[in-house]
C-alpha cells in the first residue's frame, strides 16, 4: 500500500454490519456457545487518488478488509467486546497500513430488553506503537 493514499483529507471507506460468529463473554454458556457479533468500521482513505487512476490499488480494498475482519472475529474467543475490538483494531492498522480505524461491535441480544450491546472504539498508529513496546 502506498502511504499517500491515507492523506488527511477526510476520505473514509466504511463497512457495516459484518455479521460473525464467534465465542465472546465470561459467563459459563457464553464460552460454549457461539454467538453473533456485529461489525461496522470505517478507515482513512484520500478518495481523489483513487477516482484519477481508477485502480484498486490506490485505495483500501474493502473486500479484503471485510474478509480479513470476518476471518479474526469467526477464529477469536474473548471474553469482552472490549479486548476484541481493540485487538481488531490494531490488526487492520498493522495489516492495511492505517493511519487509525473506528470500530463499533455489538452483541445482538446480549442484555433482555435491549437490541443490542457494545462499544464504539477509535485506534491510531500510536495505539499500535504503545501496543508493540508493551509487549518487549
Amino acid at each position: 500500500m502506498h502511504p499517500e493514499k491515507f492523506s488527511p483529507s477526510g476520505d473514509r471507506i466504511f463497512l457495516r454490519g459484518l455479521t460473525a460468529e464467534c465465542i465472546i463473554g465470561f459467563i459459563d454458556w457464553e464460552r460454549r456457545v457461539k454467538q453473533t457479533v456485529v461489525v461496522d468500521l470505517e478507515v482513512p482513505v484520500d478518495c481523489r487518488r483513487a477516482a484519477v487512476s481508477d485502480d484498486v490499488e490506490d485505495t483500501v480494498d474493502y473486500k479484503k478488509v471485510a474478509k480479513r475482519v470476518l476471518a479474526y472475529v469467526e477464529a477469536s474467543e474473548f471474553k469482552l467486546v472490549e479486548t476484541l475490538a481493540h485487538r481488531l483494531a490494531l490488526l487492520l492498522i498493522e495489516e492495511f497500513g492505517l493511519e487509525w480505524v473506528r470500530i463499533c461491535l455489538n452483541k445482538p441480544g446480549a442484555i433482555r430488553n435491549s437490541r443490542d450491546v457494545g462499544v464504539v472504539i477509535e485506534r491510531s498508529r500510536a495505539d499500535l506503537t504503545e501496543a508493540a513496546a508493551a509487549r518487549i
